[in-house]
């Protein structure tokens, strides 16, 4: 009979460890999907046309974006593909009112909350937006990070919609026809300095 009765205290408390690592096994399970879900948004591509990763700006290239940029000015900036705000907050700490544009859901919120907690969420916005239907007319000041295979048809949009007084920043890759007035650093760093006032075709140099 003792027996008997370690034998249904031992199944009682397998089956208890049991439960309790079913719950935990579904709990964990849990999070993990959630945090797959959070990470992938993180990743995924930032415009329907092309494949472009968020990728993090440098220090080192926002300090070069901020080079091209005047302080308080009523300039308006739009950054394309701006992930976590963090050009967006930096030309606004400059002074000037900044725009990020961003498929990403997770990444607009972000943005939103890092200009809160920095004190510029009155001169900054951010927008939920596919790219290539939005309007850059607005902007004097356009910044890029893209990936290659954008910007052909970027250039396009850019001198197509952009005031002649624009100014365009590209980032980690070059708008490929026309020519840069000013280009800084080299390598994931590099930037070059557009204006569309006085740019030039390069095949229309190289004649």
């Amino acid at each position: 009979m003792d027996y008997l009765d370690d034998d249904s205290t031992v199944t009682a408390k397998r089956k208890s460890i049991s439960n309790s690592a079913k719950i935990l096994i579904a709990a964990t399970g849990g999070v993990g999907i959630g945090l797959s879900v959070i990470c992938a948004s993180f990743v995924a591509p930032a415009f329907r046309r092309i494949c472009l990763p968020y990728v993090p700006a440098t220090t080192e290239q926002v300090r070069n974006v901020l080079s091209f940029l005047p302080k308080n000015s009523p300039n308006k900036l739009l950054d394309i593909g701006s992930g976590d705000g963090r050009i967006v907050v930096a030309a606004a700490k400059n002074g000037l009112n900044a725009d990020g544009v961003e498929l990403n859901p997770w990444l607009v919120w972000y943005s939103r909350l890092s200009a809160l907690r920095q004190g510029v969420y009155g001169k900054t916005h951010f927008y939920r937006r596919d790219l290539w239907k939005y309007n850059v007319a607005p902007y004097e000041y356009v910044v890029i990070f893209g990936v290659e295979q954008m910007m052909k048809d970027l250039e396009k949009k850019l001198i197509a919609e952009s005031p002649r007084n624009a100014k365009i920043i590209a980032c980690r890759f070059p708008l490929p026809n026309l020519q840069p007035q000013r280009i800084i650093e080299e390598g994931v760093n590099t930037v070059w300095f557009y204006d569309l006032n006085k740019a030039e075709s390069i095949a229309e140099r190289n004649t």
